[in-house]
């Protein structure tokens, strides 16, 4: 395990007998980014604030909260963010904390390593949402330099949002995105599998092909399906056939129900209704600045709405209100899966404006203690 320039260390996690823990398991804490862009918040990002600084009071009662702020707004920011959330200089370029933070990792008990993603925005200049994007490329190394822990430099072009796990070797993802060219052009998927086993330490992958309809970050798994317990996940639904959303949902349910984990497991699969379908409306639109460096949003656009863009927290679940329509039911479904844990509703459409959910904008800290628990799952395939 040799370190060389700043803290990166040579080989893999795997080979060095670290892994990812699930986002169920325990955490140490939770990081955030304020969002700041005019282009892709309404009204200069106010409302934007207002929704983030909610979910971080939500996950506050819970574990300790970070949130990475600009130096620019780091005043603004510490008057809207409830007392005892830390404040922290920060630069970025958006606040999609999921996708451009560090994957952490246990392994040697007390201690956590994080894993540096290649970015490009989700699609490179072509295909991205925005530009540029090397401040985002940045947040991950400088998270873990503040807490003088280790990283691990991948080489592929991945968000964290592409991934779940269930800790216990078995990763859930989406072809859609994964495998998608404007990310890694000519990786093979038992390119990707090999890559993900030695810097996630998985040995079994269950692929869903499609993502939720209109998400633009590709299909991120996030979105659509998620492990809330080792052999369970919950997965987004609708009923409605003449929306496009229900093939997908259809055809994901038959993989998860044919699929087995890690351990041999049937999986047992919950259906999440979708909301909606959510649109962006004119006057929405209207609130954003004009701007060559980031994707256009117009009215009428059709919302990637989901509640499986949640968040785990030490004994609670923060998830996104976003219909009043289904918003109870969600509710009861996610409290019926997560039995002890506390569930919590914050208002999210002003997130979803922006292109996410609350899963997005926040990246769980595990608690290092988690190594203790269990050997770390075995490097075959």
């Amino acid at each position: 395990m040799s370190l060389s320039d700043a803290g990166v260390l040579a080989g893999t996690p795997a080979r060095d007998g670290w892994w990812m823990p699930a986002e169920f398991e325990a955490h140490e804490g939770c990081w955030m980014l304020w969002p700041e862009r005019a282009d892709n918040w309404r009204e200069r990002a106010r409302p934007a604030q207002a929704a983030f600084a909610a979910v971080a009071a939500a996950i506050a009662r819970f574990e300790p909260v970070h949130v990475g702020v600009s130096a620019a707004h780091t005043e603004a920011a510490r008057e809207l963010l409830p007392r005892g959330v830390e404040v922290v200089t920060l630069a970025h370029d958006d606040c999609w904390m999921r996708d451009v933070g560090p994957t952490y990792l246990v392994g040697k008990p007390g201690e956590l390593r994080g894993i540096h993603w290649r970015f490009n925005a989700w699609g490179g200049l072509e295909h991205g949402l925005y530009h540029p994007w090397d401040q985002d490329e940045r947040v991950a190394p400088e998270v873990l330099a503040r807490e003088r822990r280790a990283r691990y430099r991948a080489p592929i072009v991945i968000e964290g949002g592409a991934i779940h796990v269930d800790g216990e070797g078995t990763a859930l993802l989406a072809e859609e995105c994964v495998l998608n060219p404007n990310r890694n052009p000519a990786v093979t998927r038992e390119a990707m599998e090999a890559m993900l086993r030695e810097y996630l330490g998985v040995t079994h992958f269950i692929w869903l092909r499609l993502g939720v309809y209109n998400d633009e970050t590709d299909g991120h798994i996030d979105n659509m399906a998620c492990f809330v317990a080792p052999g369970k996940v919950c997965l987004t639904w609708t009923d409605d056939r003449a929306d496009p959303q229900y093939e997908r949902s259809q055809e994901a349910w038959e993989r998860l129900t044919a699929a087995r984990d890690a351990r041999g497991r049937r999986l047992e699969v919950a259906r999440l209704p979708m909301p909606g379908p959510l649109y962006m409306t004119e006057s929405e639109a209207a609130g954003l600045a004009p701007s060559a460096a980031c994707k256009p949003r117009r009215g009428g656009e059709r919302l990637a709405a989901s509640y499986v863009n949640f968040y785990f927290a030490n004994g609670g679940l923060v998830m996104p209100l976003l219909d009043a329509r289904t918003d109870a039911q969600a509710r009861e479904t996610l409290q019926g899966l997560c039995p002890g844990r506390e569930v919590l509703g914050v208002p999210a459409r002003e997130i979803l404006l922006g292109g996410g959910g609350i899963h997005c904008i926040t990246q769980q800290v595990p608690d290092p203690r988690l190594a203790r628990l269990r050997p770390a799952p075995s490097n075959a395939a």
